[in-house]
């Protein structure tokens, strides 16, 4: 039997293209929705341009029929645009009438009252829509085509316990043949690391990838980089570095909490990649703006002054970088460039980047619509997008570009996604197992005692 789907306007802002993807049941937008997206359609962000996405995909489809009578979708269901809300004022009075969220509410009742017989579901990102919608005997979800299970995210790494004589094997001939033991659920994905661990608890171990191509294991190359001064200081870190560094991997993923080192690894391979190896003509770093109190056109001052704020933890880890990197490397770069700046100072050094064009820091709202040709770009905080927008930014890859997202899927500022629902988490299980693609969650913090007790404790 088909089911009829309330879609809130959360969901149409967060996926425009939310309404194809319920199958062959009925889809219905109340018109407070309508009326809801049509006062966020002058906004210049996400919410934005997705509001007039779906006023144009509902304008396309008005020219097969009447969408207050329903309109036949290419996957076999309808779509309605619903008036009918009237029902609020039989809540005894406990809802506000004029709310957009109750009239939602109270379209998804009349609904349940005129289809008895039919499974009625108010689909919203809403928590608290959700309670009320139970309070009021109407089944409710969250939008789930774009969640993956956090609890069950694939980690990247792998840890295997085997004979001695096989680790040695791996070193004397820097290969290993691999295949999934008989019975054993556990497959191992292109780029995912392992490290071989004795059996006999000996201490002796070996990291190593898995080549698919070869059909085994093969020893990490870059692991022990030296990027701009900045080494790798355990494990999870040396995986990263082997990902961050290969010209061959243009995706990498990075999942830690606080203080594991994501964006230190990833700004320092970038600057590496750009600056000194010149792989990559610029390195772009960018991350969301999801404002915890006025935007950033409140701010005052021109673009990069209002961005300052925003990107303090990119230019912390720059200016540590800058302030520990070794001479050698600074001679290199120096090396026939005699305007380069002798200083460390941050803002210098950023400046004397820019103008060379070798550095970007950048909002994601500005990077929308271009093409980005042999760039390293780095988007710190991915966590905070939705799935949608992730695929935006990849989409601005041109060719020999690089892509590096970090984050944590634990804090999240973004006011309806989760852990389970963001667009980091969603790519990283997404891209599992593709060979341009690799991904390491970092598990130790790096940063201090202190950060890391508290990333723990609190």
């Amino acid at each position: 039997m088909k089911k009829i789907f309330i879609l809130d306007t959360n969901v149409l802002l967060h996926d425009p293209y939310a309404i194809l993807k319920f199958q062959d049941n009925d889809v219905i937008i109340p018109l407070i929705a309508i009326e809801e997206m049509d006062n966020q359609k002058r906004r210049q962000d996400e919410v934005g341009r997705n509001a007039r996405r779906v006023a144009k995909l509902i304008d396309e489809l008005r020219h097969k029929g009447k969408i207050y009578e329903g309109v036949q979708l290419d996957t076999g269901g309808t779509l309605k645009v619903e008036i009918n809300h009237q029902k609020v004022q039989n809540m005894n009075g406990a809802l506000e009438q004029f709310k957009a969220d109750n009239r939602i509410l109270c379209v998804a009742l009349a609904y349940k009252e005129e289809f008895p017989d039919k499974k009625v579901i108010l689909v919203t990102k809403d928590t608290y829509l959700r309670i009320k919608a139970d309070v009021a005997g109407i089944e409710a979800e969250d939008f789930k085509t774009d969640k993956v299970n956090i609890e069950e995210l694939y980690s990247g790494t792998l840890d295997i316990k085997v004979a001695p004589e096989i680790i040695n094997q791996f070193y004397s001939n820097s290969f290993l043949p691999w295949e999934r033991p008989e019975g054993d659920p556990e497959e191992l994905y292109s780029n995912q690391f392992v490290s071989l661990v004795d059996i006999n608890e000996t201490g002796q171990s070996a990291l190593a990838r898995y080549n698919p191509d070869k059909k085994g294991l093969v020893p990490l190359i870059h692991a022990g980089a030296d990027a701009w001064g900045i080494r790798a200081r355990n494990k999870e870190q040396r995986y990263a570095m082997e990902l961050l560094m290969d010209d061959n991997i243009k995706l990498v993923t990075l999942v830690g909490q606080a203080g594991t080192g994501k964006t230190l690894l990833a700004v320092a391979a970038g600057l590496e990649k750009t600056i000194d190896e010149e792989t990559y003509k610029k390195l772009v770093v960018t991350r969301p703006v999801i404002p915890l109190g006025g935007d950033i056109g409140y701010l005052p001052g021109d673009k990069e002054e209002k961005m300052r704020p925003w990107m303090s933890p990119i230019y912390d880890n720059l200016e540590y970088i800058f302030g520990i990197g070794k001479e050698s490397k600074k001679e290199k770069a120096d090396k026939g460039d005699h305007d380069k700046p002798k200083s460390n100072n941050i803002d210098t050094m950023i400046r004397y980047f820019k103008e060379k064009g070798q550095l970007e820091l950048e909002a994601i709202t500005y990077i929308r619509g271009r093409t980005m040709p042999r760039q390293y770009i780095i988007v710190d905080e991915a966590q905070n997008l939705t799935p949608h927008e992730v695929k935006t930014i990849l989409t601005r890859a041109g060719e020999g570009s690089k892509i590096v997202l970090t984050g944590d899927p634990y804090q999240i500022d973004h006011p309806y996604l989760d852990s389970n629902s963001n667009g980091l988490t969603y790519l990283v299980e997404k891209f599992k197992g593709v060979k341009l693609a690799g991904h390491v969650t970092f598990i130790k913090g790096e940063r201090s005692e202190l950060a890391q007790i508290a990333a723990e404790l609190i």
